[in-house]
């Protein structure tokens, strides 16, 4: 059987009445209390230990030398056939405290080689009284130990406890303070924002007209740019199919071969369980071998028995025959009284000897069966290393093939996992086609809505240059003056520092009118652009611009006056500025971007925004400021 003992190795010195040094060793086993073996070595029985047992150490060095076989017998214990063993043997069939013998073994494939062997007695009543005194003593101070660091671990978490609940009823305070402070801060915050926040509207108020001038150049350039940027996308287009196409073959080649590797694993599957059933009957019989043997040994113990039996008996006879000679050698001297009873002992000495010879036969006949026996075993003994080598042979080539089933696994996975790479190489693919295709509708849908803007303006141009031919016969009744809004906003502003002398479009007019200039004589107020870079406006600007149209509201009031001295427009009823028909709705017209609802609604840009309602543009594909109309 097999048991974990646990190895005591203590050295003693003894100085009283000589300075002596013992090595005290001690057996125990945890599970089993009473277990206990003890053996004292010192240093003159070490001496004899050395001689007998060949050893070439010092008894110093001996306890260190001792500890690095246990070592060695401890890192061994796991393994299947473990080098170095540590046997407890004892005469007695159980373990009845009675002296043991404690060897160190190491096996190799040729001999089973002791390295030590060291005889242990067992502990007598006093000892293992001391031995469980012992251990009962270390398990009370191990609980106190454990006891006493209870009680300070529920200490410790008791003021822990309420040092948490302290510090929580002060972090609350804490935070009502925090949130109090906060709400005025956000107070003080807003109010100052909202005064940034007018005036940055003013300023931007300031900036637009000179970004509506750039505008019409930037289109150009971006309409330019647009046509590049979709040819650019056609070629990647071409390109990205081609690599589609090599990733569905490379795709197809690597199905190909994983169906090929499969199919090999399979068969490797199917001689790995063949091989491992031929293990199993190998063992079978192995151990049906060793059953036989054990039976064989048996017999032969009892026929050594029997051979015991009858030497006794030869021993008893031959004793018997030497009291006859003694009984002769008397009866010679009384030949004559006694010639009858010699007779009778002649007799008996005969039968006693008939029964010798039968004794020597049988005896004779045993050794015989003994000698068969012992070459039956011999060949017994071949035939299983034969078996044993064969076994360990199949075993070596069981473990080559299951490591070559381990490689192709590997290489099967490796193969998984650059396919499943080339799958998400190709989605990635795909999700960039899909991307590309989308940004390409919405380009078109771009263009299709600067064509229609760039249609809608020229429209509006052809009916601004009609209603201005109508226009010049009314203004030269009114006395040879310009045409001038209520405003005083001239229709058509035109371009002197470049050049450009077309009329531009009303919403043009309109955004020039919201930030009017001071002339250096002061009679008019007309708009003079201003050239610069055009930035694109976001929707944030729809609050600046109603605030802009209730000033302008507020100053219309103011300019009635002067208008009021030219009763000559009021008797022939006709209406300065724009005329009439450009303050309808339009069906067929496009909504301005960017502005806000109440823009939309006021008076001054009614003529210009259409009845039905069109979908916002998109947050991701087109920008706002390609809404305004140039």
């Amino acid at each position: 059987r097999r048991l974990n003992v646990r190895v005591n190795i203590e050295l003693l010195s003894i100085s009283n009445p000589v300075h002596k040094k013992d090595l005290a060793v001690r057996l125990t086993d945890d599970t089993d209390p009473f277990f206990l073996y003890n053996l004292v070595i010192s240093e003159e029985d070490f001496q004899s230990l050395k001689s007998q047992q060949g050893l070439l150490v010092d008894f110093s060095a001996f306890p260190q030398k001792f500890i690095d076989l246990l070592q060695q017998c401890i890192q061994e214990q796991n393994k299947d056939i473990p080098r170095f063993l540590l046997q407890l043997v004892s005469s007695a069939p159980a373990l009845d405290h009675t002296p043991v013998s404690l060897n160190v073994v190491e096996t190799n494939p040729f001999k089973h080689l002791t390295h030590l062997s060291l005889k242990f007695l067992p502990g007598t009543d006093a000892e293992i009284k001391k031995f469980l005194a012992n251990c009962l003593k270390c398990l009370k101070e191990d609980k106190t130990m454990l006891e006493e660091k209870l009680k300070k671990t529920e200490e410790d978490l008791t003021r822990q406890l309420s040092y948490t609940q302290q510090n929580l009823s002060e972090k609350s305070r804490e935070l009502d303070k925090l949130k109090n402070e906060w709400t005025s801060y956000t107070t003080a915050l807003s109010n100052k924002h909202s005064q940034e926040l007018t005036s940055e509207k003013e300023r931007a108020l300031q900036a637009q007209t000179q970004y509506q001038q750039q505008h019409e150049q930037q289109k150009k350039e971006l309409e330019n740019l647009h046509q590049k940027s979709i040819q650019q996308l056609q070629n990647r287009l071409s390109e990205l199919e081609v690599i589609n196409k090599d990733l569905t073959e490379r795709r197809y080649k690597g199905d190909s071969t994983v169906r090929e590797l499969k199919a090999k694993l399979s068969g490797l599957e199917d001689e790995c369980q063949r091989a491992k059933q031929e293990v199993l009957s190998l063992r079978r019989e192995n151990t049906t071998l060793d059953a036989e043997c054990h039976e064989k040994e048996k017999l032969i113990n009892q026929l050594q028995t029997r051979v015991a039996v009858l030497e006794q008996e030869i021993k008893d006879k031959d004793q018997l025959v030497t009291r006859t000679k003694e009984v002769l050698d008397a009866t010679q001297e009384q030949k004559v009284i006694l010639e009858e009873s010699t007779e009778e002992k002649q007799r008996h000495i005969e039968k006693l000897e008939t029964t010798i010879k039968s004794l020597s036969a049988e005896l004779l006949k045993a050794n015989e069966i003994i000698k068969k026996l012992q070459g039956d075993l011999k060949t017994l003994m071949s035939k299983l290393k034969l078996k044993n080598t064969v076994t360990i042979q199949q075993e070596k080539l069981l473990s080559e093939k299951e490591e070559k089933l381990q490689k192709e696994q590997r290489e099967s996975q490796e193969m998984g996992q650059s396919l499943r790479m080339k799958e998400q190489e190709v989605c990635k693919l795909q999700e960039q086609l899909e991307s590309t295709i989308q940004k390409l509708e919405e380009s078109k849908q771009l263009l299709k809505t600067n064509e229609n803007v760039i249609t809608w303006l020229n429209k509006q141009l052809s009916e601004v240059q009609m209603a201005k031919k109508l226009d010049t016969p009314a203004s030269a009744h009114g006395g040879g003056r310009a045409a001038v809004s209520p405003h005083s906003m001239p229709d058509r502003p035109s371009f002197h520092s470049s050049g450009i002398n077309h009329p531009i479009s009303p919403l043009y007019a309109f955004q020039n009118f919201l930030e009017p200039t001071h002339s250096k004589n002061g009679n008019s107020q007309c708009p003079i652009p201003k050239a610069g870079s055009l930035t694109l406006f976001s929707l944030s600007l729809q609050v600046q611009l109603n605030s802009q149209l209730l000033k302008l509201s507020r100053c219309s009031d103011a300019h009635t006056v002067p208008a009021a001295s030219h009763p000559a427009n009021k008797e022939n009823g006709e209406q300065l500025g724009l005329d009439a028909k450009y303050f309808k709705r339009k069906d067929d017209s496009i909504p301005l971007r960017g502005l806000s609802q109440n823009t939309l609604n006021s008076e001054y840009l009614r003529p210009y925004l259409p009845t039905k309602a069109q979908p916002s543009p998109k947050a991701s594909g087109t920008p706002a400021s390609a809404y305004f109309p140039g």
